[in-house]
């Protein structure tokens, strides 16, 4: 079983954009020396407490500072980029790491109405982001009208399940990467597997689950450690930005003081989403995790505001 580690460049309250960035480069060396698997990096768009916009830019710096695990763009949007240069950044990588570097695609327009609009794209018609990602293949395989350089083995390539990538990885024969209710639906998953059509660098269908973790010495804490992110992901709801974590004690004190029903359901589905437990407990829904899935790899996101705890955790899944 392969255990990778996605970071998203998250801030904390109180911290520069120029820090969280450093400290992932400071994560993913440290990721290397504990034997995770990949290290992938994530897209985001001017939204607020994610420093995180240029995975392909971070991964270069990354990649100057390990020698061994692989790299990965967990991942580039399609729908923000031109297929010719998205195949361009991804040739350059693989020539910078040989035998290193993975390109993850996924096709999430901005996160609001006028990101998108800045990124010079609203709406996606039927079939465009297909189209898209078949084309970013051509480039990488050469096939394409235009060669693009450098010229090298091209990458790995997976597909992230949102947007329909699930089957367009199926049809392509591409890994996929598959997160949120998608693990809760047997019949998607099984689809991927069932409708998989081998591809020239896949074989065999490769599901690779990504899901937030947290383990602590009690339940009770485990589950605290992710109310940041939980509680991130509700405000955004109601203010469309995704704000920079904040402390634990000052969470649970935001959550004590509302009175938003709204807000306090999107807290509980997040949390149900995740894992979180002591090190036994969250061992044994792992293990229920891959076994539903039939998942060749964990994605893990680490995510609280003590970065301790994230360096704790993560001590943890390497010793899976």
């Amino acid at each position: 079983m392969r255990v990778s580690l996605l970071d998203r460049s998250r801030t904390r309250a109180g911290e520069s954009d120029a820090a969280a960035l450093a400290t992932t480069i400071e994560r993913a060396v440290r990721a290397e020396e504990l034997g995770f698997h990949r290290f992938w990096t994530a897209e985001h768009h001017a939204v607020p407490g994610i420093a995180g916009s240029a995975p392909a830019v971070l991964l270069a710096a990354i990649g100057a500072r390990t020698r061994r695990i692989r790299l990965g763009t967990g991942g580039i949007m399609v729908p923000n980029h031109s297929p010719m240069v998205i195949a361009e950044q991804a040739l350059l990588l693989a020539a910078l790491f040989p035998g290193r570097f993975d390109l993850g695609l996924g096709g999430s327009l901005g996160f609001t109405t006028r990101i998108r609009k800045a990124l010079g794209r609203t709406a996606l018609r039927e079939g465009e982001y297909p189209a898209e990602v078949e084309e970013v293949l051509e480039y990488l395989s050469g096939t394409a009208d235009v060669t693009v350089r450098p010229r090298v083995e091209p990458p790995p390539v997976f597909m992230l399940a949102i947007k329909g990538g699930m089957a367009l990885a199926s049809e392509l024969g591409l890994p996929v990467v598959a997160a949120g209710p998608l693990l809760r639906d047997p019949d998607r998953l099984a689809g991927y597997f069932q409708g998989f059509r081998p591809g020239p660098t896949a074989p065999d269908p490769y599901l690779v689950v990504n899901v937030d973790i947290a383990v602590a010495e009690t339940a009770e804490r485990a589950r605290d450690l992710l109310l940041p992110e939980a509680w991130a992901y509700a405000d955004s709801r109601e203010v469309g930005e995704f704000r920079a974590l904040r402390p634990v004690e000052e969470v649970r004190r935001l959550l004590d003081g509302t009175t938003s029903a709204m807000k306090l359901r999107a807290v509980d589905d997040w949390l149900s989403g995740a894992i979180a437990g002591t090190p036994d407990q969250v061992v044994d829904s792992l293990t229920d995790l891959v076994e539903r899935t039939g998942a060749a790899e964990l994605l893990a996101n680490v995510s609280t505001y003590d970065r301790a705890e994230v360096a704790g955790i993560d001590e943890f899944l390497a010793s899976l």
